[in-house]
């Protein structure tokens, strides 16, 4: 304690291993309860969301080691800046738009890089016209040129995709995250899919087949 006030440790806690089924807290407790000094608080919150919150790192970053390098970033700086959550969105909210931050100042600082293919259980190819198959072949396929395709998108428009078409967040939830207007992820969103279509029907095996 420093003058009645606590001051929180200066890296997170691993969310493994952590069980969250057992917390009965809600996510305003337990983040209020990291900002008190529990130890155990900031862990049990990561961990209920993580499966989502490593799906938008991976979406936006395209690869597993980036993904998890700057999912670990949003992990620290929430962490350490949890006394700025003032509540006026959800504290799920708040930690994505940790999360698309970290993404985005992570592939700012870096190179352009070649896309790879993303894992099975994240995707939500349909929403770009992909349809199921029992071809485990012809699936790997599509998904990779679905991240080729989405590796040529701006940081910006990416993250907005991620959010509104790949993880089903609404408009106005992604404006929340991204911290902007809900026009501008409209306007983002649109402007990626114009430039998805054409790549995407470019790329087809069709269109493969007839060069």
């Amino acid at each position: 304690m420093t003058d009645g006030t606590h001051v929180v440790a200066q890296s997170p806690p691993s969310p493994a291993f952590v069980s969250v089924d057992s917390d009965p807290r809600d996510d305003s407790e337990l983040l209020t309860a990291h900002i008190a000094g529990d130890a155990e608080a900031f862990a049990v919150l990561v961990a209920r969301h993580q499966p989502r919150l490593w799906a938008v790192a991976l979406r936006v970053m395209r690869n597993p080691d980036d993904a998890a390098d700057a999912l670990q970033d949003a992990y620290i700086a929430a962490f350490r800046r949890a006394g700025s959550y003032r509540g006026d969105a959800q504290v799920t909210t708040w930690l994505h738009r940790v999360v698309v931050n970290a993404c985005l100042d992570r592939l700012r600082r870096m190179k352009s890089r070649a896309a790879e293919p993303l894992p099975v259980d994240l995707d939500r190819s349909a929403r770009f016209g992909i349809a199921d198959t029992e071809r485990p072949l012809e699936v790997e396929q599509e998904r990779s040129r679905v991240a080729a395709a989405m590796a040529t998108l701006n940081p910006d428009q990416r993250a907005a995709l991620v959010l509104v078409d790949m993880q089903g967040y609404s408009v106005e939830e992604a404006a929340r995250i991204l911290g902007c207007a809900v026009g501008t992820v409209k306007s983002r969103c649109a402007r990626g899919r114009a430039r998805l279509v054409p790549l995407l029907v470019e790329r087809s095996p069709e269109a493969e087949g007839e060069r």
